[in-house]
């Protein structure tokens, strides 16, 4: 367990997720990065759709969800000694409340109106 103390909390916890109960092996250090970074990607897509999508179309939003599944690798670097996923997590959820409270204040627009 000391050998995992150099990395991140959310990188940490996925290794750990796949170790389970027994030592950790260089396979389950392995398998704990690429959870870590399809969870670095799906937080991205959230934060991307919910802060900065606009209506595409289809060739354009390939290309940049391309794009972004390449940058997320750069994310997954730093996601060793920095809370990366955890960050995209915080922003995730706080768009997710201004959404929320957006599409509350429209309602109650509508509803005066």
């Amino acid at each position: 367990m000391e050998e995992l103390k150099s990395f991140s909390p959310s990188l940490r916890f996925f290794i750990e997720l796949v170790a389970g109960n027994s030592p950790v092996t260089q396979s389950d250090i392995e398998m704990g990065v690429i959870l870590q970074y399809f969870f670095i990607v799906i937080l991205s897509v959230i934060v991307y759709r919910l802060g900065f999508a606009k209506k595409l179309p289809l060739l354009k939003n390939i290309i940049i969800y391309t794009c972004l599944v390449i940058g997320c690798l750069l994310l997954l670097i730093f996601s060793y000694g920095l809370p990366i996923a955890e960050g995209l997590a915080v922003a995730a959820v706080i768009l997710i409340i201004y959404k929320i409270r957006l599409h509350q204040s429209k309602k109650q627009q509508t509803e005066a109106k």
